[in-house]
């Protein structure tokens, strides 16, 4: 009898191994980037001594394809290269600030849950640029969705705050002699 038991036991464990194996409820989403192109692509910047480039610049958010449900919030991304284009000042990058101006003149407001849009130069050695030095830094930021309307964003404010500092370069000789020569 307790071979009969050991043999049921068995077979119920391998039907509900095998036999009640559950399919999957439903298909997954896919999502997909939608991409908006920023026009121009890249612009020089200039803010006294550090000049500079933003390239490779886009918006993306991410959907679900099919429904448009939006998944993931717009985001600024791109290249931000700057350089010190003083010949006697150290440069100490301390941050920078977007703002998303509209056509009005006015800068348009991020919903309640987003981040402001802030660049740190948080890496050791980017944030000081001796004369003649650049930096490059990674741009990726939040976007406000009111932006994203038609002739709504007139241009994209970029405000750097950095620490100047004077620097010289001196030459100093002195007489020394090797061994009692």
């Amino acid at each position: 009898m307790s071979k009969w038991i050991g043999v049921a036991v068995l077979a119920a464990v391998a039907v509900m191994a095998l036999g009640c194996s559950r399919e999957p409820s439903g298909t997954a989403a896919v999502i997909e980037d939608k991409v908006y192109t920023v026009t121009p692509a890249s612009v020089k910047v200039n803010a006294g001594i550090v000049t500079g480039e933003v390239t490779e610049m886009k918006v993306t958010e991410r959907v679900e394809k099919g429904s448009n449900r939006l998944v993931a919030p717009a985001k600024l991304t791109g290249t931000l290269k700057l350089t010190n284009s003083s010949k006697d000042q150290a440069v100490r990058l301390v941050g920078g600030k977007i703002l998303y101006i509209d056509s009005q003149g006015q800068p348009i407001k991020l919903e309640e849950t987003r981040t402001e849009p802030t660049i740190k130069f948080a890496t050791y050695g980017s944030e000081r640029l001796d004369p003649g030095q650049d930096a490059t830094q990674s741009v990726d930021v939040d976007f406000p969705a009111e932006a994203l309307k038609a002739k709504k964003l007139k241009e994209i404010r970029l405000e750097l705050t950095y620490i100047p500092s004077p620097y010289k370069e001196e030459t100093v000789n002195f007489t020394v002699s090797i061994g009692g020569q």
